[in-house]
């Protein structure tokens, strides 16, 4: 595709996204509360779309450095905190949600987190896990109505797993790393992960149910 061809395509997305929200405005106006959230969710689902698509763009350009500029600005634009704890352990956590399984979304998670990974992993020693526990937390910002809080089993973990393997584990077969999920009110939306020994697993629990995990603003009333 040519890159007036990608902007056509990306002007009509924003169409599309436009009157999603435009539609989303007006039933909350009507304070018709069930069909503007029902339309929320379209217009969520359509502004992902455009911002990959506008990911994109710029690689059309046949810009040398089209690549690492839009990096960067991704970099800036979706924060990705990746460090070890005092105890050792890598925690990664960033300010979005992951997607429902049945809405995808797994290419905008990627498009961040994997260069942030790659980032860090390329400034440190190597690292390699066995036996280990992979440790999944949803924040939800507190003023979320709980009913909009989803099962652990209707998330799509993929995008975090796939990259964890890539850089960080010699094997992911049941017997080297067990997975742990959890949910937590917040400050705001977010998702952190932590690599954490077998042995260490108990310490992180009861450094988690102690309010010492994770970023300022949580409460630890994990489910």
């Amino acid at each position: 595709m040519r890159y007036d061809e990608r902007l056509q395509q990306i002007q009509g997305q924003l169409q599309k996204t436009q009157e999603a929200l435009y539609l989303t405005l007006s039933l909350e106006n009507k304070r018709q509360f069930e069909a503007a959230l029902n339309q929320a969710f379209r217009f969520a689902f359509e502004a992902e779309k455009l911002t990959l698509q506008a990911r994109a763009l710029p690689a059309y350009s046949g810009h040398p450095k089209a690549k690492e500029r839009t990096e960067a600005l991704i970099e800036k634009a979706v924060p990705v905190d990746i460090r070890f704890t005092e105890e050792k352990w890598l925690a990664v956590r960033f300010p979005a949600l992951l997607p429902k399984k049945e809405r995808g979304g797994v290419d905008y998670i990627r498009g961040f987190l994997w260069p942030a990974m790659r980032r860090f992993i390329q400034s440190h020693p190597p690292i390699r896990y066995d036996d280990c526990v992979l440790i999944i937390r949803h924040v939800y910002d507190r003023d979320r109505p709980e009913r909009l809080f989803r099962d652990h089993d209707n998330i799509e973990v993929n995008a975090v797993v796939d990259i964890v393997i890539m850089h960080l584990l010699r094997d992911d077969s049941p017997t080297q790393c067990s997975h742990f999920y959890c949910s937590v009110k917040g400050d705001a939306d977010g998702t952190e992960f932590y690599i954490v020994p077998q042995a260490d697993f108990g310490r992180f629990i009861g450094a988690l149910n102690a309010g010492k995990i994770g970023a300022p603003g949580d409460r630890p009333d994990a489910s």
